[in-house]
């Protein structure tokens, strides 16, 4: 028989909803959704991101929360294992592989991103990221700090800073999630969270106070950049482009962390009385108050005021973040005290995302494997520690660190979506998993999310990934009607291969053959308990 993880529990429920909102909240709100609204149109992309959030992103979010309740009470935590017990066959562990490739592989990259943060954080409050009104000057500086000129650049003399932050990083987590979900994950929520937004509040008050920073250029002001950013333009024409849904639907699942195996972990640890309705939508507000009133008002408008739209268009999030804003905070008035903040925020929001991906592989090992915490921490450090090393090492255009990406942060999120909205729907059955969504609930969920659960979300994200694979791997051209393949695929079967791609491919496959030997074991322990009760009934 499976014991049951009787010390893993959450000490409170607001430290629960923070901790869950700590684990969506993170650079993709400061970052990555300013910069995909101001690329598609801000207008357009909010109408395409809204119905992505009610049709994808909410319901997915109450499914992941039932799910991990309901086979939580088994006591498995672990994605395998709970796919394990809402499946009832063998395949099921299997498919929560994804469970634990998904979280695993992006925090080996994560991490990295982190300690730039933290870098820069550091630089500015120590005055040495003062660099002038040159972007450029502050491109350089940037592809130097991460090695993004050359591989193994970041393990040489002069150009070693970043593994320090990096190591730093490393121990913070670590330390962080040895202490446990209560003491740990919760504990640093609870502190972290309500700092991240002030700090965010706080630049947001600088921000929208800046008027015009430059009388010479009196269009550059506060209230164009705030239409640059949120200014609906041609909605209709804009709402036919299918990049737009697809970057729209990313982003609500890299936002919202669903579809990683975060949530449904996280959420095996509650107990059958605790309100799991409103608590997934008070961490779903809070997510998208992060994102959209602070993310969304900060970053972009800012931007704009200094270097006006042509500063803006075509950076991308790592360029936007580490390039674009640092001249910004440069030009403000008191540059090291808010460019230091702004940094410190996004460290902040790093973590309490990197901490969430660390606890599903935990939870495998310990009840898969039998280890103790310091033996799952242990194993799981040296793991990450390899593939982070990895990626610093072939950090050259950080191809690494895009392939990865990619195939991990981007396709596998949208199959492993698939699957828990199909268990949720069909598989366990919408009356029963509609019946366990509401014990203990509070509140009810709306009646028409059922057909939305059952029928439109499903079909929304097949067509959606299907979209997906055809523009970005495919390369299909709507106008031309031709297939060229992204480079993605060129990069590993092109004339021209990249040989960091195809390694990268490699430790991929490497992760998820090693976990599948590891999660056949785990059944074998986990087939103890075949015949007791099902934590449903």
């Amino acid at each position: 028989m499976v014991t049951k993880a009787k010390t893993e529990r959450w000490s409170s429920r607001i430290g629960m909803i923070l901790a869950v909102a700590g684990s969506a909240v993170g650079l993709g709100n400061f970052l990555r959704f300013p910069g995909l609204a101001a690329q598609y149109g801000s207008g357009a992309f909010m109408v395409a991101y809204f119905i992505s959030l009610l049709v994808l992103g909410i319901p997915i979010c109450w499914a992941e929360w039932t799910l991990g309740r309901f086979a939580g009470q088994s006591g498995l935590h672990s994605t395998p294992g709970i796919l394990y017990t809402l499946v009832r066959h063998p395949v099921g562990k299997y498919l929560g592989v994804l469970g634990i490739l998904i979280p695993l592989v992006i925090y080996m990259y994560y991490v990295y991103i982190e300690a730039w943060c933290m870098g820069y954080a550091f630089f500015f409050l120590t005055g040495k990221l003062n660099l002038g009104g040159d972007v450029a000057a502050y491109g350089d500086f940037w592809a130097n700090f991460v090695g993004a000129n050359e591989n193994g650049l970041t393990f040489s003399a002069g150009y070693n800073q970043v593994v320090i932050f990096l190591l730093l990083a490393f121990a913070l987590n670590f330390f962080l999630i040895y202490r446990g979900l209560a003491k740990g994950i919760e504990m640093f929520c609870k502190y972290a969270m309500p700092a991240l937004i002030l700090l965010a509040v706080v630049i947001l008050a600088r921000v929208l106070t800046l008027g015009t920073p430059d009388p010479l250029k009196p269009d550059r002001n506060v209230i164009n950049g705030l239409g640059y950013m949120w200014n609906p333009g041609d909605v209709l024409a804009q709402l036919s482009n299918p990049q737009l849904w697809l970057a729209a639907s990313g982003q609500i699942f890299f936002s919202l962390s669903v579809g990683f195996g975060i949530i449904i972990t996280y959420a095996s640890y509650l107990t059958r009385k605790d309100d799991i309705v409103l608590s997934g939508l008070t961490a779903s507000a809070a997510n998208e108050f992060c994102e959209v009133a602070l993310g969304g008002l900060i970053t972009v408008p800012a931007a704009f005021m200094f270097l006006g739209a042509a500063g803006i268009v075509g950076q991308g999030t790592f360029g936007l973040g580490f390039k674009v804003l640092p001249l910004v905070f440069s030009e403000m008035p008191m540059p090291q005290l808010f460019g230091g903040a702004f940094f410190l925020l996004l460290f902040l929001a790093a973590v309490t995302s990197s901490l969430s991906m660390l606890q599903p592989c935990i939870a495998f090992m310990e009840e898969g494997l039998g280890l103790n915490r310091k033996q799952s921490v242990t194993l799981l450090g040296l793991l990450t520690a390899i593939g982070s090393a990895f990626v610093v090492f072939f950090s050259k255009d950080l191809k690494a660190l895009d392939t990865m990406d990619f195939w991990v942060g981007t396709v596998c999120i949208f199959i492993m979506a698939t699957i828990i909205i199909i268990i949720f729907g069909w598989v366990l059955g919408l009356e029963r998993s509609w019946r366990e969504a509401h014990r203990g609930a509070e509140m009810r969920i709306p009646v028409f999310f059922k057909p939305i659960i059952k029928f439109v979300s499903p079909l929304y994200l097949i067509t959606v990934f299907a979209l997906f694979i055809l523009f970005n791997v495919f390369g299909w051209n709507p106008s031309t009607g031709r297939f060229e393949p992204s480079s993605y695929v060129s990069d590993v079967v092109g004339p021209e291969p990249s040989t960091v791609a195809r390694l990268s491919l490699a430790l991929i496959a490497i992760i998820i053959v090693f976990f599948l030997i590891l999660i056949g074991t785990a059944g074998k322990r986990w087939r103890q308990t075949e015949g007791e009760t099902d934590p449903g009934r």
